[in-house]
């Protein structure tokens, strides 16, 4: 990092006059771009432009890239959950490691070309010896959420007298001057998040510094020709829902991007995995190792499809959305459940199963908007049919062309099991090891008679509750699975019970 100190340090140094003088923010960001792309040309998944950001390397990214070589202010539209906020403060990666600005400045002025007052007469004053101070990425990004109550003085800033009376200035000083967040952003990134919330008259506000590049304050001859690059976020249903966008703001707005949802489920898992909790390890100082957790596949699948499932399913309101939140919070109540279990039992390994899903409802409900006929169901018997149909399409995924026949016959025969998400994987594998043919099927998952009672009880149980999801066999809400409805026709006689001393009737694991 540069160690220049003063003005006069700084001229030395690397910082030219010529270029920091001429080099505003967006070209700043558009050199740096250019820069990485030519680093790796064709290949930019080495090096992604916005790390972390998943599924958009062929949609929503590629017309980020071309909105910053073009200089333009650009808003992300979208629902929620789609990463747009994250993508906001990812432009701070194209930002310059360090930036020099004059030292006490509120608004991080220029050493060669300052803008505000004060810095004019300090340079003035003090020439090569002015204080120098340095601006990290982090802190050339600013961030506002839009709400109804924000004002003009918020965003742009307002006359202070106690600033006035301390300093025994007039008011139309440019020393009484408070700053708002959008001067403060000078030589920055400014973001305002959820745009249709701002009140009408206060976007016109930001008119000026849009097209003309500078900002007025309370009236009085103050302008300050800012250099920032402005960035928006908006759900395109609040336009009509809270607010709207003022047509002359969105026509000075270079370019309108559209985000989306993950397109595949690996892509779903993908993000999910990235930001759900669950990495669990213990405190250094901890007495006794946490279990290890081992997260089926086919769990992770049946999570994201969920999510998948809700954005189709007439009964949630597609104008919300169904945020990507739905399976990150989802995937951590299960893995939480999934180590309760464990902690209780005593057992080493944490291994997620299909029951822990319906313990994550609390996770899952909150975060859909019904419609009328959804509200009528309630959110969770609606959320209990979206767990099923994923657990349908997962199961089809992963047991497709399997014979379960012999499963189905067992139950069809009269038995019975009850599987609760409390009870320990060694009482539960017991009583599943009865069931002809279940346990051999678990090998379509990987997953064999010498791997761990707690992956093989996962591994049965996700094939019980595909059968369930498919109507082969039953279960209620007590989860114990029985045989499947039978309507039989009207020349059959009622079915009798199969009278057999050795056959298990029902066994519960509580």
């Amino acid at each position: 990092m540069t160690t220049a100190r003063t003005l006069g340090e700084l001229r030395a140094s690397s910082f030219s006059e010529s270029r920091l003088a001429a080099r505003r923010v967006k070209d700043e960001l558009r050199e740096n771009l250019m820069t990485r792309l030519r680093e790796h040309p064709g290949r930019p998944d080495e090096v992604p432009i916005f790390p972390g950001i998943v599924g958009y390397d062929d949609t929503v990214v590629p017309q980020i890239v071309n909105a910053i070589l073009s200089r333009h202010n650009f808003i992300l539209l979208g629902l929620r959950g789609q990463a747009k906020s994250r993508i906001l403060r990812a432009l701070t990666s194209l930002l310059d490691p360090e930036m020099p600005y004059i030292a006490g400045c509120e608004i991080h002025d220029n050493p060669y070309a300052p803008i505000c007052r004060r810095c004019r007469d300090l340079v003035a004053k003090e020439g090569d010896a002015t204080p120098i101070a340095w601006l990290t990425p982090d802190h050339r990004y600013v961030e506002k959420l839009a709400t109804p109550d924000v004002t003009i003085a918020d965003l742009i800033g307002d006359i202070d007298p106690i600033k006035a009376a301390r300093g025994g200035h007039e008011l139309s000083s440019e020393f009484t001057v408070h700053y708002g967040l959008l001067p403060r952003a000078n030589r920055g990134i400014f973001a305002i998040n959820e745009l249709p919330d701002l009140a009408g008259k206060i976007q016109v506000g930001l008119f000026n510094i849009m097209q003309e590049g500078d900002v007025q304050i309370k009236g009085y001859p103050i302008r300050l020709p800012l250099d920032v690059a402005i960035v928006f976020s908006a759900n395109p249903e609040d336009y009509t829902a809270r607010g709207k966008i003022i047509t002359p703001l969105k026509d000075r707005i270079g370019s309108e991007i559209r985000t989306h949802y993950p397109a595949t489920v690996e892509e779903g898992i993908a993000i999910t995995a990235q930001e759900a909790w669950l990495n669990r390890a213990p405190s250094a100082d901890s007495a006794r190792p946490a279990p290890r957790l081992h997260l089926p596949k086919y769990v992770q699948e049946v999570i994201e499809r969920i999510a998948f499932v809700a954005r189709e399913d007439k009964k949630v309101d597609k104008r919300s959305g169904v945020s990507q939140r739905l399976p990150i919070s989802a995937m951590e109540n299960v893995v939480s459940n999934a180590e309760r279990r464990a902690l209780t039992h005593g057992e080493t390994v944490v291994v997620p199963r299909i029951s822990d899903i319906y313990a994550a409802l609390p996770a899952i409900t909150g975060k859909l908007e019904l419609e009328y006929e959804g509200e009528m169901k309630g959110a969770d018997h609606v959320s209990r049919e979206l767990i099923r149909a994923a657990i349908a399409k997962a199961y089809d995924t992963y047991m497709h062309g399997a014979n379960m026949q012999q499963i189905v016959q067992w139950f069809d025969l009269g038995g019975e099991i009850q599987l609760s998400d409390n009870a320990g994987a060694q009482e539960v594998l017991s009583g599943l090891r009865q069931i002809q043919g279940l346990m051999e099927k678990a090998t379509k998952l990987n997953v064999g008679p010498k791997d761990a009672p707690e992956l093989q009880v996962s591994a049965a149980e996700f094939i019980l509750e595909g059968l369930h999801a498919h109507k082969k066999i039953g279960r209620n809400e007590e989860r114990v699975f029985t045989a499947g409805e039978k309507q039989p026709k009207a020349h059959e006689k009622p079915m009798f019970e199969r009278e057999d001393p050795g056959f298990p009737r029902k066994r519960s694991f509580n």
